[in-house]
Parts: structure tokens; C-alpha cells; sequence
């Protein structure tokens, strides 16, 4: 199992450390580290902090993703997501949620807001040339295979 180191800054002091909270669960709930509620209006954005800093290994990415329930029962998702955490960043966790939904929606302390995922990362060496290998689909793209 991979390691990854964490601490919480003052403003997570006291949020319960990350867990997987099932066995088969690929991602950690971030919980929201606000003091009070934080209300979202439909159409709003926020960033809303964790208080969570992690050492993730060389060779790894945090992916910032939306928890499913929130999404299907009140709109409320990860605008950049999935947002990307590189192994080399050591700052304060943030996420930034919207309100997709139709109604406000408030967020208190420990709120669980996103889910993070811990991926391998590929890296790619780019070659620059003339031309690229011909493929039956082409430049073909955005629904060119209909609905």
C-alpha cells in the first residue's frame, strides 16, 4: 500500500484523519474545513478549504473529484474536475464547489465535499514531427458518432 504522509493545518484541527470508507472505495472524503456554514446559491462557486496538506510520492497525482450523493441529490459537484494535485505541491487542499442544483445549499465543518483519488502518473516525452499516422476516425471529433 502506497504511503502518504498528511498533517491539518489549524483550520482542519480536530476533522478525523483520511480513510477509505469502504473497502472497495478507490477514493478519501475531504471534509470542509470552515468555521460556521458556508451557503451556496444556485450559480455560485466557492472555494471551500480542507485544511489538509499531503506529501504525495513522486511519480503520483491527487485527483480532486465530486462525491456522487451530493451531485444526484442536491447538483452539487467540483468545478474543475477532476482537479489535479501534483506530488510536488505542499499547500493547503481546496476545492472549489458549485451549485448546479435549484435550491441553496450550506456546508458546515466537516462536511464531506469531494473525494480524492491516488493515481500513477505516465510521463510522456513529445516529439515534434510533420505529420501524424493516418486512423479511420481522423480529425473527426465532438459527437461525429451521433448520440
Amino acid at each position: 500500500m502506497l504511503q502518504i504522509k498528511y498533517y491539518y493545518n489549524e483550520k482542519g484541527y480536530g476533522l478525523p484523519a483520511p480513510r477509505y470508507m469502504s473497502d472497495g472505495a478507490a477514493g478519501i472524503d475531504l471534509p470542509a474545513a470552515v468555521d460556521g456554514e458556508i451557503r451556496i446559491n444556485p450559480g455560485e462557486f466557492r472555494l471551500i478549504p480542507t485544511g489538509l496538506h499531503m506529501e504525495i510520492p513522486e511519480g503520483y497525482e491527487g485527483q480532486v473529484r465530486p462525491r456522487s450523493g451530493l451531485a444526484a441529490k442536491h447538483g452539487i459537484t467540483v468545478l474543475n474536475s477532476p482537479g489535479t494535485i501534483d506530488s510536488d505541491y505542499r499547500g493547503e487542499i481546496k476545492v472549489v464547489v458549485v451549485n448546479f442544483g435549484d435550491k441553496p445549499f450550506s456546508i458546515a465543518r466537516g462536511d464531506r465535499i469531494a473525494q480524492l483519488v491516488v493515481n500513477a502518473v505516465v510521463k510522456a516525452e513529445f516529439v515534434q514531427v510533420a505529420d501524424l499516422e493516418q486512423t479511420g476516425r481522423g480529425q473527426n471529433g465532438f459527437g461525429h458518432t451521433g448520440i
